[in-house]
């Protein structure tokens, strides 16, 4: 079959790595891709808000299978343009990604079908929403409500620090329209794990485990970021904490959309922190996790393409989802500066000597080639260097040592990925 997938970053790297995989995938094409995407896929310049010219191109190619999983076209309609084309797509109608592009949306879903997540209020009025921090315990949550590329969210100490956050989120726009809206929510502690679930409106099949580290600096200090690193499986999901996410939150998720007139078909992701009171809902998003599908998806021996169908068929019950038993971890490599000022076009070396190892996948997110041919950065996180091994502590070992390999100027990276592994391993 033919296939079309839709985007251009590390996640879509991972996803086109698991799509050629499959056995079913005779062609596959990605709009628009990137450096790395172009080794095992044809990329083809249009944009993933390029609606039309998307449907176009699906059309003229005889696409049978598109796949998107992007948070901005997901909440502006992508599935529905392509179904109202009649042409198949695997990712969430617009109707059901407002749990991702609305977070007033969500929490108050969670809080009318009682899934557990943290306390909050949802604010329009700047002036409302800093006279309700005066009656607030700190430190305490604020986030954009809308899309904000994963990092429209600051945890502040105290007053001061929030009423400076609620002005930079609602009066200034740092995070552009997104911070229109604003949910202010009590600050949880505790384990942060990260569940994603194939979802056919009425059940779901949950991948394996993983954990992001989403700061920019060692230590988890610093700006939010896409994701500087993951690893999978999370050795703190244990058996009692999925019993417990089964019985209050998938399944109850799952339902109160389909409740809602709002059937969830995708990938569902699941934001938890693990806290003394249980597992609880940090946030949802309707798509693949970035940078967690670079730990998941290469431990997935299941055919993608049939489980999508799946989903999209309502058939998922009859896949029986398997990975292996390797573990993964993948280091974030970023431009200097990121996630605020930071330069592109700078050349990439030693990408040859990853690609002789079987045991390393190098995901390109913010790549390109230049007039020269040259591989050269063209985004914030550039790469993802993703080991896998027999256990965590031997794969986080060697996505270090792999990462090495890897030069360009300003590269930056955390070293401390998977370090809470060092307690329970």
């Amino acid at each position: 079959m033919k296939v079309l997938l839709i985007g251009g970053g590390g996640r879509e790297h991972a996803i086109a790595a698991a799509l050629k995989r499959s056995s079913r995938v005779e062609k596959l094409y990605c709009a628009p891709g990137n450096a790395g995407i172009a080794e095992i896929a044809e990329c083809v310049p249009i944009g993933v808000m390029e609606f039309e010219k998307l449907i176009a191109f699906a059309k003229e190619q005889q696409i049978d299978l598109a796949v998107c999983s992007q948070d901005d076209p997901l909440c502006a309609g992508i599935v529905d343009a392509f179904e109202a084309a009649d042409l198949k797509i695997f990712g969430t109608r617009a109707n059901a990604a407002i749990i991702e592009g609305s977070k007033a949306f969500s929490k108050n879903l969670m809080k009318k079908y009682g899934i557990p997540t943290a306390s909050y209020e949802v604010f329009t009025d700047a002036d409302a929403a800093i006279e309700y921090l005066k009656t607030q315990k700190f430190p305490i949550v604020l986030k954009a409500s809308g899309l904000a590329l994963g990092k429209g969210v600051l945890i502040c100490q105290d007053y001061d620090e929030a009423c400076a956050g609620v002005r930079e989120i609602m009066l200034d726009r740092h995070f552009g329209d997104a911070g229109s809206e604003m949910v202010i929510e009590e600050f949880m502690t505790g384990r942060e794990v990260s569940a994603l679930a194939f979802c056919d409106g009425t059940h779901y099949a949950l991948m394996s485990s993983s954990q992001d580290h989403k700061r920019i600096g060692d230590g988890d200090t610093g700006l939010n970021t896409g994701g500087m690193g993951t690893f999978s499986p999370s050795p703190f999901y244990t058996e009692e904490i999925d019993r417990q996410c089964r019985e209050r939150i998938y399944q109850k998720t799952v339902d109160a959309m389909a409740a809602e007139g709002r059937p969830f078909t995708g990938v569902l992701y699941f934001g938890l922190m693990l806290t003394q009171d249980g597992p609880k809902v940090v946030e949802y998003n309707t798509r693949f996790g970035d940078p967690e599908t670079q730990v998941v998806l290469p431990r997935m021996e299941t055919d993608l393409v049939d489980v999508m169908e799946a989903c999209m068929n309502g058939t998922l019950e009859q896949i029986q989802l398997k990975f292996s038993d390797d573990a993964a971890v993948c280091v974030v490599l970023a431009s200097g500066g990121y996630p605020e000022h930071y330069e592109k076009g700078k050349v990439i070396t030693g990408l040859d000597v990853l690609a002789k190892r079987d045991d390393i996948y190098c995901f390109h997110a913010g790549t390109r080639f230049d007039e020269a041919g040259h591989v050269v950065t063209s985004g914030g996180r550039v790469m993802g260097i993703t080991a896998l091994a027999p256990d965590l502590k031997s794969a986080r070992a060697k996505a270090y040592e792999a990462l090495e390999d890897v030069s360009f100027e300003g590269k930056y990276f955390r070293h401390d990925i998977g370090k809470a592994l060092d307690a329970v391993l």
